[in-house]
């Protein structure tokens, strides 16, 4: 069992956190009781998020830090690891976690950043900047992060807790203009708007456990993972356009009924 099923949009916790108790929480404790009793010797692996931790104002967070979730998302998935964790004690199930940094790359939901930045763009509309826009994330391209994953379903060790990350640290504002510049859009369609609450600064994760341990290491040079991207957005518009509408696009969702 490779556990995905989430929701994930920390603006839509915001307004709606029971949606993500229930399915973060409820439905990851939902699955491992359906393994405890049905298929008690399958390895299950809690695909969690770096925002668990919290945000970092220096440095990198390992595996042995403690949580410190500050949005309900972040909450929602800290309590999902602790049942698996419980879990893997109390039951012996072969419970591994994963916490990864952002990611980036083709088919994500247009309400996420990058697609969001992408789409708005290529409609010539004003993308919304939270706050300064200086706030700082670590970037992972799908493709890496599913490798990682793989070789942690076949070799990561029972009951441990890996972090997976590229080494990325890039400020939202300077993603923005880069998809900007690759689009050859003017960096005027920026528009700072109101910042989200809560809003972690940076997040960053050391890494260092999965490569030494498993042998990972990331394949993808972040701007050519970008421009990749964009591209493939530029070219996908009959995947995107029914998923489009000025909910997912708005430039301030957290102020949205979900």
């Amino acid at each position: 069992i490779v556990n995905f099923a989430a929701e994930t949009h920390v603006d839509r916790s915001i307004v709606n956190p029971r949606i993500f108790l229930e399915s973060n929480t409820i439905g990851t404790f939902n699955l491992l009781e359906a393994a405890r009793k049905y298929n008690p010797d399958v390895r299950f692996i809690q695909v969690s998020t770096d925002e668990v931790y919290s945000d970092i104002s220096s440095g990198s967070y390992r595996e042995v830090d403690r949580l410190k979730p500050s949005s309900p998302y972040a909450a929602s998935k800290a309590a999902a690891d602790m049942f698996c964790l419980a879990y893997h004690r109390t039951y012996g199930l072969d419970v591994i976690i994963t916490r990864c940094t952002n990611n980036f790359g083709p088919y994500q939901f247009p309400e996420k950043l990058i697609p969001k930045t992408i789409i708005r763009a290529i409609k010539n509309l004003p993308i919304p900047i939270y706050g300064s826009g200086k706030n700082i994330r670590d970037w992972i391209y799908v493709l890496d992060h599913c490798e990682a994953l793989d070789i942690i379903l076949k070799k990561g060790r029972s009951g441990e807790i890996y972090n997976i990350s590229a080494g990325n640290e890039i400020a939202v504002i300077d993603i923005v203009k880069s998809i900007l510049k690759i689009l050859d859009k003017p960096e005027n369609l920026i528009m700072f708007v109101e910042d989200r609450p809560g809003h972690d600064f940076r997040y960053s994760l050391d890494s260092s456990k999965i490569r030494s341990e498993l042998g990972w290491t990331p394949r993808y040079e972040f701007s050519e993972a970008l421009e990749y991207t964009v591209k493939w957005y530029i070219y996908n518009e009959n995947w995107w356009k029914p998923l489009v509408n000025e909910r997912v696009l708005h430039p301030t969702p957290w102020k949205l009924e979900w």
